[in-house]
Protein backbone atom coordinates (compact mmCIF):
# COMPACT_ATOMS: atom_id res chain seq x y z
CA UNK A 1 0.00 0.00 0.00
CA UNK A 2 1.50 3.47 -0.99
CA UNK A 3 0.60 6.78 0.62
CA UNK A 4 -0.89 9.51 -0.06
CA UNK A 5 -4.17 6.92 -0.57
CA UNK A 6 -7.04 8.21 -2.21
CA UNK A 7 -10.20 8.59 0.09
CA UNK A 8 -12.25 10.95 -2.62
CA UNK A 9 -11.09 11.24 -5.99
CA UNK A 10 -11.82 14.93 -6.79
CA UNK A 11 -13.37 17.49 -5.00
CA UNK A 12 -15.28 20.22 -5.78
CA UNK A 13 -14.77 23.77 -4.75
CA UNK A 14 -17.12 23.69 -2.31
CA UNK A 15 -15.31 20.48 -0.41
CA UNK A 16 -12.07 21.95 -0.62
CA UNK A 17 -13.71 25.42 1.14
CA UNK A 18 -15.48 23.21 3.91
CA UNK A 19 -12.37 21.20 4.22
CA UNK A 20 -10.33 24.38 4.84
CA UNK A 21 -12.14 25.94 7.34
CA UNK A 22 -13.34 23.40 9.15
CA UNK A 23 -10.64 20.32 8.86
CA UNK A 24 -7.67 21.75 8.12
CA UNK A 25 -5.44 23.82 10.71
CA UNK A 26 -5.49 23.27 14.70
CA UNK A 27 -7.65 25.83 15.69
CA UNK A 28 -10.25 23.11 17.38
CA UNK A 29 -10.06 20.93 20.55
CA UNK A 30 -8.02 18.44 18.02
CA UNK A 31 -7.34 18.41 14.42
CA UNK A 32 -10.30 17.44 12.82
CA UNK A 33 -8.04 15.76 9.94
CA UNK A 34 -7.24 13.30 12.09
CA UNK A 35 -9.84 10.61 13.15
CA UNK A 36 -9.12 8.02 16.32
CA UNK A 37 -9.93 5.36 17.94
CA UNK A 38 -9.73 3.38 20.77
CA UNK A 39 -11.07 0.08 22.15
CA UNK A 40 -9.94 -2.07 24.87
CA UNK A 41 -11.74 -5.10 25.62
CA UNK A 42 -11.51 -7.59 28.50
CA UNK A 43 -12.74 -10.17 30.57
CA UNK A 44 -14.68 -9.12 33.38
CA UNK A 45 -17.86 -10.04 35.51
CA UNK A 46 -19.24 -6.46 35.08
CA UNK A 47 -19.57 -7.10 30.94
CA UNK A 48 -20.14 -11.35 31.38
CA UNK A 49 -22.09 -10.99 28.52
CA UNK A 50 -20.12 -9.90 26.06
CA UNK A 51 -16.97 -10.91 27.66
CA UNK A 52 -17.47 -14.54 28.25
CA UNK A 53 -16.33 -14.05 31.69
CA UNK A 54 -17.22 -16.97 34.16
CA UNK A 55 -15.94 -17.74 37.05
CA UNK A 56 -13.11 -20.33 35.63
CA UNK A 57 -12.47 -18.39 32.52
CA UNK A 58 -10.76 -14.87 32.24
CA UNK A 59 -7.72 -13.00 31.25
CA UNK A 60 -8.33 -12.49 27.82
CA UNK A 61 -7.68 -9.45 26.62
CA UNK A 62 -8.15 -7.01 23.20
CA UNK A 63 -7.05 -3.52 22.52
CA UNK A 64 -7.23 -1.52 18.78
CA UNK A 65 -5.69 1.83 18.58
CA UNK A 66 -6.12 4.00 15.54
CA UNK A 67 -5.00 7.54 14.17
CA UNK A 68 -5.06 8.50 10.89
CA UNK A 69 -3.98 11.67 9.38
CA UNK A 70 -6.18 13.00 6.30
CA UNK A 71 -5.10 16.47 4.36
CA UNK A 72 -6.17 17.41 0.47
CA UNK A 73 -3.36 16.42 -2.06
CA UNK A 74 -2.04 18.44 -5.42
CA UNK A 75 -0.90 16.06 -7.01
CA UNK A 76 -3.49 15.92 -9.64
CA UNK A 77 -4.98 18.42 -11.67
CA UNK A 78 -7.42 18.21 -9.10
CA UNK A 79 -7.62 18.78 -5.26
CA UNK A 80 -8.27 14.67 -3.79
CA UNK A 81 -9.00 13.80 -0.18
CA UNK A 82 -6.30 11.72 0.79
CA UNK A 83 -5.14 9.44 3.62
CA UNK A 84 -1.75 10.93 4.36
CA UNK A 85 -0.48 8.63 7.54
CA UNK A 86 -1.19 5.38 9.07
CA UNK A 87 -1.02 4.25 13.03
CA UNK A 88 -2.92 0.90 14.02
CA UNK A 89 -2.04 -1.05 16.58
CA UNK A 90 -3.78 -4.53 17.70
CA UNK A 91 -2.30 -6.38 21.32
CA UNK A 92 -4.25 -9.82 22.53
CA UNK A 93 -3.32 -10.80 25.68
CA UNK A 94 -4.84 -15.18 25.66
CA UNK A 95 -3.61 -18.63 26.60
CA UNK A 96 0.12 -18.96 25.41
CA UNK A 97 -0.68 -21.85 22.90
CA UNK A 98 -3.45 -19.71 21.43
CA UNK A 99 -0.61 -16.98 21.10
CA UNK A 100 1.52 -19.23 20.10
CA UNK A 101 -0.90 -20.23 17.20
CA UNK A 102 -1.61 -16.71 16.18
CA UNK A 103 2.07 -15.79 15.48
CA UNK A 104 2.36 -18.70 13.47
CA UNK A 105 -0.69 -17.36 11.54
CA UNK A 106 0.74 -14.07 11.39
CA UNK A 107 4.30 -15.41 9.62
CA UNK A 108 2.76 -16.97 6.85
CA UNK A 109 0.34 -14.04 6.30
CA UNK A 110 3.35 -11.97 6.18
CA UNK A 111 4.99 -14.19 2.94
CA UNK A 112 1.11 -14.69 1.34
CA UNK A 113 1.07 -10.38 1.78
CA UNK A 114 4.99 -10.34 0.14
CA UNK A 115 6.15 -8.44 3.07
CA UNK A 116 9.83 -8.16 3.13
CA UNK A 117 11.66 -8.54 6.40
CA UNK A 118 13.89 -5.54 7.63
CA UNK A 119 15.40 -5.53 11.23
CA UNK A 120 13.91 -8.12 13.81
CA UNK A 121 10.40 -8.58 13.97
CA UNK A 122 9.40 -5.94 11.74
CA UNK A 123 8.31 -6.07 7.78
CA UNK A 124 7.57 -3.52 5.29
CA UNK A 125 5.35 -3.39 2.31
CA UNK A 126 5.08 0.23 -0.11
CA UNK A 127 5.07 2.56 2.49
CA UNK A 128 3.44 0.55 5.85
CA UNK A 129 5.94 -0.95 8.18
CA UNK A 130 4.32 -4.07 10.80
CA UNK A 131 6.40 -4.56 13.70
CA UNK A 132 5.56 -7.94 15.64
CA UNK A 133 6.11 -8.12 19.20
CA UNK A 134 5.14 -11.20 21.45
CA UNK A 135 5.98 -10.86 25.32
CA UNK A 136 5.35 -13.29 28.63
CA UNK A 137 4.50 -10.30 30.47
CA UNK A 138 3.45 -7.30 28.52
CA UNK A 139 5.28 -4.00 28.93
CA UNK A 140 2.22 -1.98 30.05
CA UNK A 141 1.10 -4.88 32.70
CA UNK A 142 5.05 -4.36 33.71
CA UNK A 143 4.49 -0.44 34.05
CA UNK A 144 1.14 -0.73 35.48
CA UNK A 145 1.83 -3.27 38.06
CA UNK A 146 -0.99 -5.36 36.82
CA UNK A 147 -0.47 -9.12 37.02
CA UNK A 148 -0.57 -11.69 33.98
CA UNK A 149 -3.10 -14.43 34.00
CA UNK A 150 -0.70 -18.08 34.65
CA UNK A 151 -0.20 -19.45 31.42
CA UNK A 152 -1.19 -16.20 29.69
CA UNK A 153 0.88 -14.47 26.81
CA UNK A 154 0.67 -10.82 24.61
CA UNK A 155 1.64 -10.15 21.18
CA UNK A 156 1.40 -7.05 19.82
CA UNK A 157 1.02 -5.81 16.56
CA UNK A 158 1.75 -2.25 14.84
CA UNK A 159 1.40 -0.58 11.23
CA UNK A 160 2.58 2.15 10.40
CA UNK A 161 3.09 4.53 7.78
CA UNK A 162 6.96 5.31 6.64
CA UNK A 163 7.81 8.92 8.01
CA UNK A 164 5.06 8.51 10.57
CA UNK A 165 5.28 12.40 12.27
CA UNK A 166 3.69 11.95 15.75
CA UNK A 167 5.32 11.02 18.74
CA UNK A 168 4.68 7.27 19.00
CA UNK A 169 5.68 7.10 22.10
CA UNK A 170 2.67 8.62 22.92
CA UNK A 171 0.71 7.03 20.97
CA UNK A 172 2.11 3.57 22.16
CA UNK A 173 0.87 4.44 25.60
CA UNK A 174 -2.31 6.28 25.11
CA UNK A 175 -5.04 3.27 24.93
CA UNK A 176 -3.46 1.86 28.27
CA UNK A 177 -3.79 4.64 29.67
CA UNK A 178 -7.41 4.54 29.01
CA UNK A 179 -7.73 1.26 29.90
CA UNK A 180 -6.20 1.88 33.21
CA UNK A 181 -9.64 4.28 33.87
CA UNK A 182 -10.89 1.27 33.89
CA UNK A 183 -14.06 -0.93 31.97
CA UNK A 184 -17.17 1.27 30.58
CA UNK A 185 -20.02 -0.04 33.11
CA UNK A 186 -23.69 0.11 31.95
CA UNK A 187 -25.75 2.65 33.61
CA UNK A 188 -29.10 1.68 35.20
CA UNK A 189 -32.34 3.26 33.48
CA UNK A 190 -34.45 4.84 35.87
CA UNK A 191 -38.03 5.89 34.98
CA UNK A 192 -38.03 8.58 32.60
CA UNK A 193 -41.47 10.33 31.51
CA UNK A 194 -41.91 9.23 28.12
CA UNK A 195 -43.42 12.00 25.90
CA UNK A 196 -44.73 12.87 22.09
CA UNK A 197 -42.38 16.06 21.85
CA UNK A 198 -40.34 18.52 23.55
CA UNK A 199 -43.47 20.77 25.11
CA UNK A 200 -42.03 20.09 28.53
CA UNK A 201 -38.90 22.25 27.42
CA UNK A 202 -40.79 24.98 26.87
CA UNK A 203 -40.48 25.51 30.79
CA UNK A 204 -36.91 25.00 30.95
CA UNK A 205 -35.34 27.94 28.42
CA UNK A 206 -33.04 28.12 27.13
CA UNK A 207 -31.28 24.98 26.66
CA UNK A 208 -28.08 23.14 25.83
CA UNK A 209 -27.58 20.68 23.52
CA UNK A 210 -25.78 17.31 23.45
CA UNK A 211 -25.38 15.79 20.23
CA UNK A 212 -24.47 11.43 19.76
CA UNK A 213 -24.81 9.79 16.08
CA UNK A 214 -28.43 10.15 16.02
CA UNK A 215 -28.14 13.65 13.83
CA UNK A 216 -25.38 11.81 11.66
CA UNK A 217 -27.25 9.16 11.06
CA UNK A 218 -29.69 10.72 9.54
CA UNK A 219 -27.06 12.60 7.63
CA UNK A 220 -26.18 9.27 5.54
CA UNK A 221 -23.18 8.57 8.25
CA UNK A 222 -22.61 5.04 9.10
CA UNK A 223 -23.76 4.26 12.66
CA UNK A 224 -20.98 3.77 15.12
CA UNK A 225 -21.52 0.03 14.95
CA UNK A 226 -20.03 0.22 11.62
CA UNK A 227 -16.40 1.06 13.18
CA UNK A 228 -17.42 -2.31 15.37
CA UNK A 229 -17.79 -3.63 12.02
CA UNK A 230 -14.64 -3.00 10.15
CA UNK A 231 -12.38 -3.04 13.05
CA UNK A 232 -13.46 -6.47 14.37
CA UNK A 233 -14.41 -5.68 18.15
CA UNK A 234 -17.71 -7.97 17.93
CA UNK A 235 -18.74 -10.85 16.04
CA UNK A 236 -21.16 -8.37 14.56
CA UNK A 237 -20.82 -9.14 10.89
CA UNK A 238 -23.15 -7.11 7.87
CA UNK A 239 -25.37 -5.28 10.18
CA UNK A 240 -27.78 -8.90 10.13
CA UNK A 241 -29.84 -9.58 13.52
CA UNK A 242 -28.60 -12.78 13.64
CA UNK A 243 -24.58 -11.77 14.10
CA UNK A 244 -23.63 -11.80 18.29
CA UNK A 245 -22.47 -8.70 20.06
CA UNK A 246 -19.75 -10.69 21.93
CA UNK A 247 -16.35 -9.44 22.37
CA UNK A 248 -14.09 -10.53 19.64
CA UNK A 249 -11.21 -11.63 22.47
CA UNK A 250 -9.63 -14.89 20.55
CA UNK A 251 -6.51 -13.70 18.49
CA UNK A 252 -8.20 -16.75 15.77
CA UNK A 253 -11.23 -15.03 15.94
CA UNK A 254 -9.73 -11.27 14.78
CA UNK A 255 -8.81 -11.27 11.26
CA UNK A 256 -8.79 -7.54 11.20
CA UNK A 257 -4.48 -7.91 11.17
CA UNK A 258 -4.63 -11.04 8.51
CA UNK A 259 -7.08 -8.69 6.15
CA UNK A 260 -4.30 -5.96 5.97
CA UNK A 261 -1.10 -8.00 5.40
CA UNK A 262 -3.05 -9.95 2.98
CA UNK A 263 -4.52 -6.66 0.91
CA UNK A 264 -3.71 -3.70 2.66
CA UNK A 265 -5.52 -1.62 -0.17
CA UNK A 266 -8.76 -3.53 0.35
CA UNK A 267 -9.25 -2.98 3.50
CA UNK A 268 -8.05 1.06 3.31
CA UNK A 269 -10.84 1.55 1.59
CA UNK A 270 -13.10 0.12 4.71
CA UNK A 271 -10.99 1.89 7.27
CA UNK A 272 -11.47 5.23 5.61
CA UNK A 273 -15.28 5.23 4.31
CA UNK A 274 -15.97 6.46 7.96
CA UNK A 275 -14.31 9.69 7.39
CA UNK A 276 -15.08 9.92 3.61
CA UNK A 277 -18.94 9.98 4.64
CA UNK A 278 -18.61 12.49 7.12
CA UNK A 279 -16.70 14.80 4.84
CA UNK A 280 -19.61 14.60 2.09
CA UNK A 281 -22.21 14.66 4.30
CA UNK A 282 -24.15 17.74 4.39
CA UNK A 283 -25.95 19.34 7.75
CA UNK A 284 -29.86 18.14 7.83
CA UNK A 285 -32.88 19.91 9.01
CA UNK A 286 -32.00 19.23 12.37
CA UNK A 287 -28.62 21.05 12.56
CA UNK A 288 -30.86 24.18 10.71
CA UNK A 289 -33.54 23.69 13.19
CA UNK A 290 -30.78 23.85 16.47
CA UNK A 291 -29.25 27.17 14.33
CA UNK A 292 -32.87 29.16 14.56
CA UNK A 293 -32.98 27.80 18.20
CA UNK A 294 -29.78 29.30 18.28
CA UNK A 295 -30.39 32.42 16.88
CA UNK A 296 -33.46 33.26 18.68
CA UNK A 297 -31.67 32.77 22.26
CA UNK A 298 -33.37 29.47 23.07
CA UNK A 299 -30.15 27.66 22.29
CA UNK A 300 -27.11 28.68 24.30
CA UNK A 301 -23.88 27.69 24.42
CA UNK A 302 -21.89 25.49 22.19
CA UNK A 303 -23.41 22.24 20.74
CA UNK A 304 -21.66 19.14 22.88
CA UNK A 305 -20.66 16.76 20.06
CA UNK A 306 -19.80 13.42 20.10
CA UNK A 307 -19.20 13.23 16.37
CA UNK A 308 -16.66 13.22 13.44
CA UNK A 309 -18.12 15.08 11.38
CA UNK A 310 -18.81 18.85 12.44
CA UNK A 311 -22.09 19.13 11.07
CA UNK A 312 -23.03 21.73 13.73
CA UNK A 313 -20.41 23.77 12.76
CA UNK A 314 -21.09 23.45 8.85
CA UNK A 315 -24.47 24.71 9.90
CA UNK A 316 -23.18 27.50 11.87
CA UNK A 317 -23.14 26.33 15.42
CA UNK A 318 -20.60 26.92 18.04
CA UNK A 319 -19.36 23.30 19.15
CA UNK A 320 -17.50 21.56 21.59
CA UNK A 321 -15.40 18.04 20.69
CA UNK A 322 -15.82 15.62 23.79
CA UNK A 323 -15.14 12.48 22.40
CA UNK A 324 -11.43 12.61 23.38
CA UNK A 325 -9.17 10.26 24.95
CA UNK A 326 -6.70 12.15 26.25
CA UNK A 327 -9.00 13.27 29.17
CA UNK A 328 -11.67 11.04 30.71
CA UNK A 329 -14.06 13.73 31.43
CA UNK A 330 -13.20 16.40 29.37
CA UNK A 331 -14.49 19.65 30.65
CA UNK A 332 -17.92 20.86 29.40
CA UNK A 333 -19.26 24.01 29.24
CA UNK A 334 -22.12 24.17 30.89
CA UNK A 335 -23.45 27.85 31.59
CA UNK A 336 -25.49 29.25 34.40
CA UNK A 337 -28.54 30.41 32.39
CA UNK A 338 -28.91 27.15 30.99
CA UNK A 339 -32.01 25.14 32.96
CA UNK A 340 -32.16 22.20 30.50
CA UNK A 341 -30.29 19.80 28.45
CA UNK A 342 -31.06 18.44 25.29
CA UNK A 343 -29.55 15.27 24.02
CA UNK A 344 -30.35 14.12 20.77
CA UNK A 345 -29.48 10.48 19.43
CA UNK A 346 -27.17 9.72 22.66
CA UNK A 347 -27.17 6.42 24.29
CA UNK A 348 -24.60 5.95 27.40
CA UNK A 349 -23.17 8.88 28.70
CA UNK A 350 -19.63 8.19 28.91
CA UNK A 351 -18.13 11.46 29.04
CA UNK A 352 -20.76 12.52 32.22
CA UNK A 353 -22.21 15.70 30.56
CA UNK A 354 -25.80 14.40 31.83
CA UNK A 355 -24.80 13.67 35.20
CA UNK A 356 -22.93 17.15 35.43
CA UNK A 357 -25.76 18.84 34.19
CA UNK A 358 -28.28 17.48 36.78
CA UNK A 359 -25.60 18.53 39.57
CA UNK A 360 -26.17 21.88 38.09
CA UNK A 361 -29.39 21.51 38.73
CA UNK A 362 -30.02 21.42 35.13
CA UNK A 363 -33.02 19.19 33.86
CA UNK A 364 -32.88 16.74 31.13
CA UNK A 365 -34.78 15.90 27.95
CA UNK A 366 -33.78 13.16 25.33
CA UNK A 367 -34.65 12.71 21.64
CA UNK A 368 -34.56 9.06 20.41
CA UNK A 369 -36.34 6.29 18.80
CA UNK A 370 -35.19 4.38 21.46
CA UNK A 371 -34.62 1.66 18.27
CA UNK A 372 -33.87 1.26 15.16
CA UNK A 373 -34.79 -0.27 11.68
CA UNK A 374 -32.53 -3.08 10.71
CA UNK A 375 -33.40 -5.46 7.17
CA UNK A 376 -36.84 -4.43 8.09
CA UNK A 377 -36.82 -5.08 11.83
CA UNK A 378 -37.43 -2.85 14.58
CA UNK A 379 -34.47 -3.49 17.01
CA UNK A 380 -35.07 -1.63 20.60
CA UNK A 381 -32.10 0.30 21.42
CA UNK A 382 -33.07 2.09 24.66
CA UNK A 383 -30.84 5.10 26.04
CA UNK A 384 -29.29 3.79 29.23
CA UNK A 385 -28.70 7.56 31.59
CA UNK A 386 -32.42 8.38 31.15
CA UNK A 387 -33.43 9.14 35.16
CA UNK A 388 -36.84 9.73 37.22
CA UNK A 389 -37.38 13.27 36.40
CA UNK A 390 -36.07 13.12 32.73
CA UNK A 391 -38.59 13.46 29.56
CA UNK A 392 -37.76 10.79 26.42
CA UNK A 393 -39.41 11.77 23.35
CA UNK A 394 -39.11 8.71 21.37
CA UNK A 395 -38.83 10.44 17.73
CA UNK A 396 -35.83 10.91 15.34
CA UNK A 397 -34.01 14.48 15.59
CA UNK A 398 -35.31 16.13 12.08
CA UNK A 399 -39.75 16.04 13.29
CA UNK A 400 -38.49 16.46 16.67
CA UNK A 401 -36.58 19.69 16.67
CA UNK A 402 -38.73 21.25 13.47
CA UNK A 403 -41.87 20.17 15.90
CA UNK A 404 -40.33 22.02 18.53
CA UNK A 405 -39.18 24.99 16.12
CA UNK A 406 -43.23 25.46 15.71
CA UNK A 407 -44.03 25.75 19.52
CA UNK A 408 -41.97 28.21 19.79
CA UNK A 409 -42.85 30.14 16.19
CA UNK A 410 -38.93 29.89 15.70
CA UNK A 411 -38.94 30.07 11.35
CA UNK A 412 -35.29 29.28 9.49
Amino acid sequence: MYLPYPVIEQLSESQVATWNRHFAGDGHERPRSVEEGIWRRTQDPANAEQSGWTEDASGRRRVVHYRYDYALNYTFPVPRLVLSELYLYVSHTAPAEEIRAYAQSLRIWLDEGRWKPQQPGTWQRGDLSVTVAEFDVHPQDERADRATPEGFRSLDVRFTSEGYSSPVRTLRNLPWDVLAGGIRIKEQRGNPTISDDLTGILDFLPFQVEVGCGTSIEAGIPPLHYLHEVYRVTARKDNTLTQSHAFTLSPQADTLVQELLLNAPAKAEDLTRMFAQCFIAEPTPAHTALKALHDAGHVVGPVITHNFDVLSARAGLPEVFVRRYDQKIPPVPLLDEARSLLVIGLHADRRAVQARARAKGMRIFYVDPEGLMENGVFKEYPIEGAREGDTVVRAAAIPALNRLRELLAVTV
